[in-house]
């Protein structure tokens, strides 16, 4: 995924917190706690003390952040000659999302209908019929929850995002005013951190610090995302203020979210890394080490590696095969990472990472979910 900042100042790129933006990931913590097993405590004890009407509620609207992260969470970035700012706190950013003109509200709230539209600046549902059409088709594959939304939304927004604001409202009131004064703390800090390190050092510092999945082109005119979604847009559309805005979430890890909708400002959701955490292996580097695992004789080779060292004729005699056929298999899993390789007087002994090969299960769910 790219994103174009050529001729973009450098403060044009800024670093800000959003409580909405919190909130939507908190809401989705609680929907997949299997996700985030680190908020598991969190997540557990605030759904146990929810009222029996908001946790109806919210199960009634988790459509707009349990598998898609709905752009209604980000409104700064859609408001059309806006200037691309959050809100200070949870009522400015909702006072933001009041601002969102109906087909832009639509548009975000219908994410769920739309995943293969998204980016390609398709006509809104509100106006054209074929849109409209597919929209309450792809919401009848997904459930009657999602067909009565869209059925409501379409027929007239207003009301729907009347509710969708009080539902908001009444979880800053019951668990998210609460949860928002305990993290906000970190995330202020991180966002003058990363300012600060974009003034000194430059816009590729900065990004590199928020991520290992983001990168600076040598030009200084492309950010690239190491994510499995294709996707790109601009940071130069004046009409929402041209500019890239970062947002740092305790709550978002392993997802690092883009907004890339055309005609929006686009946003990058990062979450705030804990040190413990090890960093992610790229999706390149994920996929050569699947590609790697899936051949049957590097399998077998394997058995042998993870037990001990072991030299290329052992390996050879072990399995019956040629010198040479081993050493193409070994350089497979040695360019993968995999393999490690060391000498013993004339000897050159191989191994299998033991560290890698058991982070492969969570980098492919951090991956996928990243």
């Amino acid at each position: 995924m790219n994103i174009d900042i050529a001729g973009l100042p450098s403060e044009r790129i800024v670093f800000e917190t959003s409580p909405l933006a919190e909130l939507g990931l908190a809401l989705h913590a609680l929907s997949e706690p299997g996700h985030h097993p680190g908020l598991h405590g969190w997540a557990t004890a605030t759904a146990a003390s929810l009222e029996p009407d908001l946790a109806d509620r919210l199960h009634e609207a988790e459509f707009l952040w349990r598998n898609t992260f709905s752009d209604v969470f980000m409104p700064f970035a859609g408001v059309r000659g806006g200037d691309g700012r959050t809100g200070a706190t949870l009522a400015e950013d909702l006072d933001i999302l009041d601002r969102l003109d109906d087909e832009r509200f639509v548009a975000s709230a219908l994410e769920f209908t739309c995943a293969s539209l998204y980016g390609t600046g398709a006509p809104s549902p509100l106006s054209d019929p074929r849109m409209r059409a597919r929209a309450l088709d792809m919401a009848a594959a997904r459930g009657p929850r999602q067909v009565e939304f869209t059925q409501q939304l379409l027929a007239d927004p207003a009301p729907v995002r009347r509710w969708v604001r009080r539902l908001f409202e009444d979880c800053d009131e019951a668990f998210f005013a609460d949860t928002w004064r305990r993290v906000q703390v970190q995330l202020v800090a991180d966002a003058r951190h990363k300012t600060d390190l974009l003034r000194r050092r430059g816009a590729g510092e900065a990004l590199g610090a928020v991520s290992a999945a983001l990168s600076l082109d040598g030009s200084g005119n492309r950010v690239s995302v190491d994510k499995m979604t294709e996707g790109s847009t601009t940071a130069t559309d004046p009409s929402v203020g041209a500019g890239l805005t970062l947002i740092p979430s305790s709550f978002g890890w392993p997802h690092l979210m883009v907004l890339h909708a055309p005609g929006w400002r686009p946003v990058i959701h990062y979450p705030v890394r804990h040190p413990e955490l090890p960093s992610p292996a790229s999706v390149e580097m994920l996929q050569l080490r699947l590609e790697a695992l899936a051949h049957p004789m590097r399998m077998r080779l394997c058995r042998n590696l993870a037990r001990s060292p072991y030299t290329t004729g052992e390996l050879a005699d072990s399995h019956g095969i040629t010198a040479p056929e081993v050493s193409r298999h070994l350089s497979v899993l040695k360019k993968a990472g995999l393999v490690t390789t060391r000498r013993r007087g004339r000897y050159v002994l191989h191994q299998l990472d033991l560290t890698v090969v058991a982070r492969l299960g969570s980098d492919f769910l951090e991956g996928v979910l990243r």
